[in-house]
């Protein structure tokens, strides 16, 4: 929808009434010396406001005017063509995932008969293009500037929006990470188009050039296939280990772009303060061959210790269900599951874990080995090793086995 807000000054009294309502900061008090009672009256800054209506219902007269106009048309699609990959990068490092996005990008670049582009943002960054041409990128375009050097939502939306407006591609990959999370929504909803979260496959209807994604919904029991039909572009954000990472190619050449920046039009409302690096796990749980994993059956922050001696003696990492997160025994960064991260390991443990779908589609191992005291719950019936029994009676045990081993 396309609407339109303003303030009616002949109605407005200065009451402030809307300026309390409005969540998103967008309505301040300003001097009016040239309305008869010289009033501060009501301004709303078009940038901020998201039509919300909050500052239409609480003003009692009607001094707000909020319009709704018709739906907006569908674009002309013709005018869209390219597949783009953002390569997420956080202090210098490319997040794994954009490889592995450019590596199915580069398929569905080629069903389609288009171009593939890596989209970098960041501050002194432009140096790592060169690695994602050599990842099967045709093309870099690079936002480099020293206000991108944390990532903050609205400026990075901002101009991404800005590149979107100006190259107009057809399909544009994010990495479903914390990051990609946060900022994706706000892009499509600047460009006025569909996103689907948390895409497992992605697939081309060659009648159509529609993008077919695939995503698991109500709460993973069915694997929902979604379009974006009339608009363009089509986004996707898709989660990590979905895909295999692309080859480094050595030699390859591209094109590097540099995007000419409009700084004026970022208006960030927040202020980085500080990057508080995670220091509960020295190995990331969606790179690990081997994750130790802990659920509701654990019960304590001290059970969590027990099963990260387990993990560190693996050489593995450790990992949650999402009622261990939620109950405060361990942090989010650990979570597995539809909210959580996607892990393929080797080999997966899971301690006391019931094995709801949620968590279950978070989960693509090789080996599962369950220890549960439960032998009918659905972790235990999955596995390919079953252990039933109490963790603090099984897990002791194994730890025993371990160090028995090693130092023999």
């Amino acid at each position: 929808m396309a609407h339109s807000i303003k303030i009616i000054s002949e109605k407005c009294v200065g009451c402030q009434m809307c300026a309390k309502a409005c969540p998103f900061g967008a309505i301040c008090m300003i001097e009016r010396p040239d309305h008869p009672k010289e009033l501060m009256l009501a301004d709303i800054d078009l940038n901020k406001c998201t039509y919300c209506g909050a500052c239409n219902q609480v003003c009692k007269f009607n001094a707000i005017e909020l319009t709704k106009d018709a739906p907006v048309t569908s674009v002309d699609k013709n005018l869209y063509r390219g597949v783009w990959v953002y390569a997420e990068q956080r202090h210098g490092v490319i997040h794994r995932v954009s490889y592995e996005l450019l590596n199915k990008g580069k398929h569905l670049a080629k069903e389609l008969g288009t171009t593939l582009s890596a989209i970098l943002i960041g501050d002194n960054i432009k140096a790592k293009a060169q690695g994602l041409i050599n990842r099967g990128a045709d093309k870099v375009y690079v936002c480099d500037d020293p206000l991108f050097l944390e990532f903050q939502e609205e400026s990075y939306s901002t101009i991404f929006f800005q590149l979107i407006e100006q190259e107009k591609p057809e399909i544009i990959l994010i990495g479903a990470t914390d990051i990609g999370r946060s900022f994706a929504p706000r892009v499509a909803a600047k460009v006025k188009t569909g996103l689907t979260a948390d895409c497992i496959s992605l697939e081309i209807d060659h009648n159509t050039r529609n993008l077919k994604q695939t995503r698991p919904a109500f709460g993973g029991n069915i694997m929902a296939t979604i379009v974006t039909p009339e608009h363009r572009p089509q986004m996707s954000t898709v989660r990590h280990r979905v895909f295999k990472e692309a080859k480094v190619q050595e030699g390859v050449t591209g094109e590097i772009v540099d995007f000419k920046l409009d700084i004026k039009t970022i208006i960030n409302r927040t202020k980085f303060l500080e990057f508080v690096k995670d220091e509960s796990s020295s190995i990331d749980i969606s790179d690990a061959d081997i994750v130790v994993a802990g659920g509701r059956g654990v019960g304590s922050v001290e059970g969590f210790k027990l099963l990260k001696e387990l993990a560190d003696l693996l050489g593995g990492a450790l990992g949650a269900s999402r009622a261990a997160v939620d109950s405060g025994w361990i942090p989010y960064s650990h979570q597995i599951g539809q909210t959580g991260k996607t892990v393929s390991p080797k080999v997966y443990i899971a301690c006391g874990i019931s094995g709801q779908i949620q968590h279950i589609v978070g989960v693509n191992a090789d080996i599962i080995v369950a220890i549960n005291k439960d032998f009918s719950c659905h972790m235990m019936q999955i596995a390919t090793y079953a252990l039933e029994g109490d963790i603090y009676e099984i897990v002791p045990n194994i730890i025993r086995e371990i160090k028995s081993c090693k130092c023999n």
